[in-house]
């Protein structure tokens, strides 16, 4: 199931945000369970994964999408990014938009089943730990 995040899922999702991502903001994170950013928010009997977007003009950016590590490869990430493609258009999106690592070629072949496209590199985007590739699709 798909729902907006909800206050009191920040616990769950940040022990999620820490395990599936190298680099995170607890900050972003509170802010989107509170809203204005959208937050949604994959589960079973517990939340196991989020994507967290945040919009300007007729871009929205993917700032986070995680699942939990146990739960990885179940379709769950492909659920999170179909469901916020469905939320993103009809709220006057145009664009989508999100940073992954240039060397991370899971990541970036799952969003390019989504129809996104390389549109930007970026040299040591990751603290000098990585190059980073921007990622966009119209909606």
């Amino acid at each position: 199931m798909i729902r907006p995040a909800e206050p009191a899922d920040y616990h769950a999702l940040r022990a999620i945000q820490e395990a599936a991502l190298d680099e995170y903001w607890p900050e972003l994170l509170e802010l989107g369970v509170d809203g204005p950013p959208i937050c949604l928010v994959v589960e079973t009997d517990r939340p196991l994964g989020y994507a967290l977007v945040v919009g300007g003009d007729d871009v929205a950016y993917v700032a986070e999408l995680a699942v939990t590590p146990a739960e990885q490869g179940q379709g769950y990430g492909s659920e999170l990014l179909a469901a916020l493609l469905d939320r993103l258009r009809p709220a006057g999106f145009e664009t989508i938009r999100l940073t992954a690592r240039a060397d991370d070629d899971r990541v970036r072949s799952f969003y390019e089943t989504f129809g996104f496209d390389v549109v930007d590199e970026v040299a040591d985007h990751y603290d000098g730990d990585g190059d980073a590739v921007v990622l966009a699709r119209s909606l």
